[in-house]
């Protein structure tokens, strides 16, 4: 029941809080902007790339500045320190390790070049102008909350995390413990290990786990869909496919098509879009209007997307 009423109230959610960053601005003051990406090589970043070179279009005049992290704290924080050097006018950041980056960021906030950060939040830099992301402990919670929709009676479950030190892989693996802890006895944490974030990583691992137990789990639960896929190439290789509930996160194209096809239960849809969107049009009301953000922390509440709702999914119109 709580599932459905927070998916229920999701537009209504989501327009409230993207309404706080105010219209989109037509084109004034010429700018430069670096949107900073932990790792391209994940569907979900490009994306956010896609979304955010439509929403540059769109706010006009804006030279849009794209890095791609490549997984390594060092080669985001050069191509940052890269921009700082460049002066340009603002950043957009998801970091891909939160403490590792918050040096350049401070770097950043004292040349007097606005940050807003999306998706990962660094909370240890003061000065930020702004986050914009989801609610990942929600997210995390979506998860623990379908898996005690569909086993009531309590279920075995397989978690595999996500990247050490992001906050995403943090929150959504605190949010599904806040519901699964709750009751220990009825639902069993019965094997957790990180794969990264990546595919061929979730199929090693969990091709590992299911070969050392006796009886396969209820559950896969994954912090993402690249992990989620992987899952699912070591469940049919053992004919598992279809047997064990297999939740991923993010609400990718390929993740809904298998949740069309029936391989996967459900994914977590957080709006990514959304996200892009609003940490633009928070950055350029700054930039162009000095408008400070009505709030400083926007965190958009994501839902659990299945057969039933794929119609919320927000990039369901890229599914083949």
């Amino acid at each position: 029941m709580r599932l459905l009423k927070r998916t229920a109230l999701l537009a209504g959610a989501v327009g409230l809080a993207l309404a706080a960053f105010g219209p989109a601005h037509a084109a004034g003051k010429h700018l430069t902007i670096l949107f900073s990406f932990p790792q391209m090589a994940f569907p979900f970043f490009v994306h956010m790339d896609a979304a955010a070179r439509a929403e540059t279009a769109k706010l006009g005049d804006i030279d849009f500045i794209s890095s791609d992290g490549q997984g390594s704290s060092p080669k985001q924080t050069a191509d940052v320190e890269a921009a700082i050097a460049k002066k340009v006018d603002g950043i957009v950041i998801s970091p891909n390790e939160v403490d590792a980056m918050a040096p350049a960021l401070q770097e950043a906030v004292e040349a007097k070049i606005p940050v807003v950060t999306i998706d990962r939040r660094v909370d240890k830099v003061p000065g930020l102008l702004a986050h914009v992301g989801a609610d990942n402990v929600k997210g995390g919670e979506q998860q623990g909350l379908l898996i005690e929709k569909l086993f009531p009676k309590g279920a075995t479950v397989m978690n595999l995390q996500g990247q050490p030190g992001s906050s995403p892989a943090i929150d959504r693996n605190k949010g599904l413990h806040n519901i699964l802890d709750q009751a220990k006895d009825k639902y069993k944490i019965v094997f957790e290990d990180t794969a990264l974030f990546q595919r061929d990583k979730a199929v090693s691992v969990a091709e590992s786990a299911l070969a050392g137990m006796a009886t396969p789990p209820d559950v896969i639960v994954c912090a993402n869909d690249d992990m989620a896929l992987g899952a699912l190439e070591a469940l049919k290789a053992r004919n598992l496919n279809g047997k064990v509930t297999l939740i991923g996160f993010d609400a990718l194209p390929e993740a809904l098509a298998q949740i069309k096809a029936g391989n996967l239960t459900a994914s977590i849809e957080q709006l990514p879009g959304g996200q892009t969107s609003g940490a633009l049009d928070t950055l350029v009301s700054f930039l162009r209007d000095g408008k400070q953000p009505a709030q400083k922390i926007t965190l958009l509440t994501p839902i659990a997307i299945t057969k039933d709702n794929l119609n919320q999914a927000e990039r369901l119109n890229e599914v083949k």
